[in-house]
């Protein structure tokens, strides 16, 4: 996928169906790259993932199993990942008038077992996360090993199964479908993403995380 049409191709699918999923949306080096950004990391470079945020935040494996790292642009594929997310968040602002503000992400990793129950990634009118995205840097992944992203028009009605395919990218609203992560029979990485708005009214600037 290419550039400008790559990001026309997103605008027009977020705005027909709120969701969009590409096989193959980033440049393969760069998907590449990032895979070997991950596989240098250490395990002692990731923390459990938790939910909620702040005083609210628990980790609770009865929920979700996955270890995180967020990413910065410290790192060559990073920063380019990051630019390549800076030159989307731009392309939709222009077209679809969204008020994108920023855009947080991390790697997430799901050991063997691993899940994420249902959930929405925001509440109406409760946060300024407003698209989720996710990046797959699963080489090689049969039917078999599971991990597969479920996502729902509401709770109990399936929209799509989405295997988690080597630089598969998926972007979807985020307060209007419900998704889960089914168990994982090997490890499986992405990155994890959100759009957003800046909600504070005052003088300071809204910080992502």
């Amino acid at each position: 996928m290419s550039g400008e049409d790559g990001f026309r191709q997103i605008a027009q699918q977020l705005a027909t169906t709120g969701y969009v999923i590409l096989p193959a949306a980033l440049p393969e080096p760069l998907v590449d790259s990032l895979l070997l950004h991950f596989k240098a990391l250490n395990s002692e470079d990731f923390k459990p993932a938790g939910t909620g945020r702040a005083d609210d935040y628990q980790v609770r494996k009865g929920i979700r199993g996955d270890e995180i790292r967020w990413l910065d642009g410290l790192h060559p594929a990073t920063q380019a990942y990051l630019e390549w997310m800076e030159q989307l968040r731009l392309h939709l602002n222009r077209h679809l008038f969204l008020g994108l503000f920023s855009y947080e992400c991390h790697y997430a990793y799901y050991p063997t077992g691993a899940f994420y129950r249902q959930h929405v990634d925001a509440f109406k009118g409760e946060t300024n996360r407003i698209l989720s995205t996710v990046l797959y840097l699963n080489p090689i992944w049969e039917p078999e090993d599971g991990g597969e992203l479920l996502l729902y028009s509401d709770q109990s009605t399936l929209l799509e199964t989405i295997r988690p395919t080597y630089g598969k990218l998926v972007i979807f609203l985020s307060e209007v479908f419900p998704h889960e992560v089914l168990p994982v029979q090997k490890p499986r990485c992405s990155i994890a993403g959100w759009f957003r708005v800046n909600t504070n009214l005052g003088v300071n600037l809204d910080p992502p995380k």
